[in-house]
């Protein structure tokens, strides 16, 4: 699930095989870098058991820990994009919601 070295635009996928986009979403996860090694670990576990719920709809799936960004692509699905991050923030409320791509124009 999780990936490195690659620039995320190379990594994320921007459309299934009918040529649907997805969707995308993108978390901060503010001074995780100062946090001992057995925090980060923790909060990388919460992430994957959570989105591991909804491995139905996500597609795509990076934490750079570097910059301490959560990047998800979902397939489109109404209020799914609501759905995760709702139960992200509610098992690590320090993830804030950054930047998200709704627009399924393409």
């Amino acid at each position: 699930m999780w990936e490195h070295g690659e620039p995320l635009w190379k990594l994320a996928p921007k459309r299934d095989s009918e040529g649907r986009p997805y969707i995308d979403f993108m978390m901060l996860a503010p001074g995780l870098k100062k946090r001992p090694a057995h925090e980060i670990e923790c909060l990388t576990l919460i992430i994957q058991h959570v989105l591991a719920r909804f491995e139905r709809w996500v597609v795509f799936a990076d934490f750079n820990l570097k910059l301490n960004i959560l990047w998800v692509s979902l397939i489109n699905q109404p209020g799914i994009m609501t759905q995760i991050v709702t139960a992200l923030r509610a098992q690590a409320p320090e993830l804030k919601l950054v930047a998200h791509n709704p627009d399924q124009r393409g």
